[in-house]
C-alpha cells in the first residue's frame, strides 16, 4: 500500500502572522507521522533558512528553492541550479534598472548591494538578517534561486525581456527568480516518482501564489483561510486562518488526523 505524504508551505501555513509554529500545528505533524504520514516542507525558502524548523518538527525531507532542490530523510533526490550565464543575463537586465538581487546557495545567500531599503523590508519580513555583499557569488558556487527587488509594476519588464525566467512575487519589493519550468510543483514530481508514491495519496498545503502549481498537482490541494483569492479558487478546500489552527482543522477535514 502506497504511503500517504503531506507537502506544507511554510509562511502562513507553518508559521503563523508572529513566524511562530502554532501548538496546533506541532501536535498534528506529531500525529501524521504517528500514522505513517510523511511530512515534507515545500516552501520558496533556500535549506539554510529553515533548519531551524525541520528541527522544531522533527523533520527530514522538504522541496526548497520553489522546486529547485529536493530532499527526501537527508538524501538529495532532485537538484536544478542556474548556469553562470543566466544569472549573467538576469544581472545584466536588473543592473540597467538598479534593481537588486540575492543569490541563493544552499548554504546561504549573498546580495548585489549592501544597505538597500527594499533588502532590509523583504528580509525583515522573514526574520532574517541582510545578507553580506558579493555581486559575484553567482560565479563561485551553484545557485539555486535568485530574489529580485522591485515593485510590482517593473516585474513586466523582467518577463517580456527574459523569458527563461519565472517571476513569482511573494512581497511588496521582491520575487523570486525560477527557471521556466520552475515550481513546488515540478520538485514535487521528482520526489513523488523517486519514492513511487501514488498521486490518489499526495496532500499538499499553502497560501501563496507560488503554491498555485502545487495544489493543482497534488490529490488534494488545500488554501489557507489567509490566503491569496487566486489560490482559494483552485483549492480542494479552503481550510481556516494559520491564526485560526487552520493546518491542523484542515488535516482533521481530511481525515487524516482524529
Amino acid at each position: 500500500m502506497s504511503k500517504k505524504v503531506v507537502f506544507l508551505d511554510i509562511d502562513g501555513t507553518i508559521l503563523d502572522h508572529e513566524k511562530k509554529i502554532p501548538e496546533s500545528t506541532k501536535d498534528a505533524v506529531n500525529k501524521l507521522k504517528e500514522r505513517g504520514v510523511i511530512v515534507a516542507i515545500a516552501t520558496g525558502r533556500a535549506p539554510f533558512m529553515f533548519q531551524d524548523i525541520l528541527a522544531e518538527l522533527d523533520i527530514d525531507s522538504y522541496i526548497s528553492f520553489n522546486g529547485q532542490y529536493a530532499v527526501h530523510q537527508g538524501k538529495v533526490v532532485h537538484e536544478n541550479f542556474y548556469s553562470a550565464e543566466q544569472m549573467e543575463q538576469l544581472m545584466e537586465f536588473s543592473s540597467k534598472s538598479s534593481h537588486p538581487i540575492i543569490f541563493q546557495s544552499v548554504d546561504e545567500m549573498r546580495a548585489t548591494v549592501s544597505d538597500h531599503p527594499q533588502i532590509e523590508s523583504g528580509m525583515n519580513s522573514l526574520k532574517k538578517a541582510y545578507p553580506d555583499e558579493d555581486a559575484e557569488y553567482y560565479k563561485k558556487v551553484p545557485i539555486f534561486q535568485a530574489l529580485l527587488f522591485n515593485e510590482a509594476h517593473e516585474q513586466t519588464y523582467y518577463e517580456k525581456n527574459l523569458e527563461q525566467f519565472r517571476f513569482v512575487r511573494w512581497h511588496e519589493y521582491s520575487c523570486d527568480v525560477l527557471p521556466r519550468i520552475g515550481s513546488k510543483a515540478h520538485g514535487i514530481e521528482q520526489f513523488i516518482n523517486e519514492l513511487n508514491i501514488d498521486w490518489k495519496d499526495t496532500y499538499a498545503f499553502g497560501d501563496g501564489l507560488n503554491d498555485l502549481e502545487m495544489i493543482e498537482t497534488v490529490r488534494y490541494g488545500i488554501a489557507m483561510g489567509n490566503s491569496v483569492e487566486e489560490l482559494k479558487k483552485k483549492a480542494y478546500l479552503v481550510t481556516d486562518h494559520v491564526d485560526d489552527d487552520g493546518l491542523s482543522k484542515g488535516l482533521k477535514r481530511l481525515k487524516l488526523i482524529d
